[in-house]
Order: C-alpha cells, then structure tokens, then sequence
C-alpha cells in the first residue's frame, strides 16, 4: 500500500528522500499558504505546484540530486523539501548548486531545516563531491537567513543581486547570497 520511493539521506528525526505522488496534495497547500510563501512572488495554484514537483523530478533524473521531499520519521508525515539543485539562472556566481528549503510552519522553530541542511550538506560534500554550495533569499528572510547562519555558510555581500526577471524596485528583488565549501566548518546538531 506505500509508495515506493528512493531515499538519499537520513537524518535522527527524517528521512529525505525523492517524491511520492501523495506528497503532490500537502506540497500545494503549502504553496498556496501565504505564511509559507511570504518571501516567493506569489503562491501557486494547484497545477503550479504539481508542475514544480514535475520539475524536481526532472532534476533528479538529469542530476541524480535535487530537492528532497522530507518526512517526518516518526509520524510520517510529509514536511516539505530540502535539497539541492543546480542554479537555474545566470548571475554572477553560476553554475552553482544551491542548498535551498521549504517546509511547512508546523515544523518552523524546532531545528528541523537545519538539522535536514546540514544532512544535505555532508551528502554533497561527500557523497556527491561537490566543492561549494550556495544559498540565497530575499534581503530580509530572516528565518532563512538564520539557517544559513547558523549551518556555516558566510555571507557573500559583493554576491548580493537582484532577482532575475522581477522589477527592478520589487520589494523582493534584492536577494542575498551565502556560501559554504567542502573545508568550510558546519555546525550541525549532533545525531
């Protein structure tokens, strides 16, 4: 009766792993909630955020990475993503992979993201070889900001940019830009 799925990364309390067909209905409320997608331009509909889940597993299959589906490992339930995925527009500091997530608000302020992030990180240093992550959001994402803080990434002020394609005075245009590297020190809950 459950879906079979691929999983990449375990953390103590959840596995990331790729995406189930049940994870479409929760995703779309999620992207559809205005708390969760405060800091994107808009929420999506439905057949917006079925077509984003459409790409994520495009990326997967180009990449063999991409944005995780997360679970719950003690309840089951499905969490949001963190993941990574290759930069899929030109800026100044592309080709680069991002470390980027979304999970929704019940799991906000309890070291879930972090503790997936820095999961995410030991497989792309490790297991994918990756030599630097980035990560980026809006300049006042202070949540996100956090977790980029607080899993070791540095701030790259001269890598700070506008968003492509949004309108140059968009209150959420202005992005900024962290970076970590493989040697770079983390600071990961213990597991």
């Amino acid at each position: 009766m459950s879906e079979k799925t691929t999983i990449h990364i375990e953390t103590p309390r959840m596995i990331l792993r790729e995406w189930k067909q049940s994870d479409r209905a929760p995703f779309a409320r999620m992207n559809g909630d205005p708390v969760i997608m405060e800091y994107l331009p808009r929420s999506l509909t439905e057949k917006q955020s079925n077509d984003l889940v459409d790409r994520f597993n495009a990326h997967f299959k180009a990449h063999g990475y991409g944005l995780y589906a997360t679970e719950n490992k003690d309840s089951g339930d499905f969490m949001g993503f963190v993941g990574l995925r290759k930069v899929p527009f030109d800026a100044p500091f592309t080709p680069a992979v991002e470390i980027a997530w979304r999970l929704d608000y019940e799991f906000w302020g309890q070291g879930y993201c972090q503790e997936a992030a820095c999961g995410v990180l030991d497989h792309a240093f490790g297991d994918l070889g990756l030599k630097e992550i980035v990560s980026f959001t809006v300049h006042d994402n202070t949540r996100s900001i956090g977790v980029m803080e607080k899993i070791g990434m540095s701030r790259d002020k001269k890598g700070d940019f506008d968003y492509p394609g949004m309108r140059e005075d968009h209150p959420l245009g202005r992005f900024v830009l962290y970076r970590i590297g493989k040697d770079d020190p983390r600071s990961c809950p213990a597991g």
